[in-house]
């Protein structure tokens, strides 16, 4: 099966995705913000560049693109390989989560406390869940 996108325009779409400031990102920040929680983003110095450190509770949070991190859930509609150069696809995402683990276990041996996001626990009827339990996991690991 062909692409719907010539190549360029291809090339074009892929260069628009971000990787930091995401919608879901940014979601959970307002959220823990207005739960009174304080945080630094993006810290550079960490393995992975978490979205989210919260010092103060030793805590990590990233918030993981289904598609882009590879989430494995039966459940989750959106990390679905792309019918076209998919073995591109397979090998990319494959990479970033071997990557992704690396990094976990850097950050463990580190002693921090690390939570992930999946985007698609942010739609609809799972985000207020998944907030309240992004909360209840920072305060249990203090």
């Amino acid at each position: 099966m062909s692409d719907v996108f010539t190549k360029e325009k291809r090339s074009e779409v892929m260069s628009k995705i971000r990787a930091t400031n995401t919608k879901p990102e940014l979601i959970v920040r307002h959220f823990l913000f207005s739960q009174g929680f304080r945080y630094r983003i993006h810290q550079k110095d960490l393995a992975g560049n978490p979205d989210i450190v919260l010092k103060k509770h030793n805590t990590l949070i990233f918030v993981n693109g289904c598609f882009w991190h590879g989430h494995t859930s039966q459940n989750c509609k959106i990390s679905r390989i792309p019918k076209s150069n998919s073995v591109f696809w397979e090998t990319k995402i494959d990479n970033n989560k071997k990557r992704d683990a690396k990094n976990r276990r850097i950050l463990k041996k580190q002693g921090w406390n690390l939570i992930t996001i999946w985007e698609c626990k942010l739609n609809g009827k799972n985000r207020e869940n998944t907030l309240n339990t992004i909360v209840d996991k920072i305060l249990k690991e203090k």
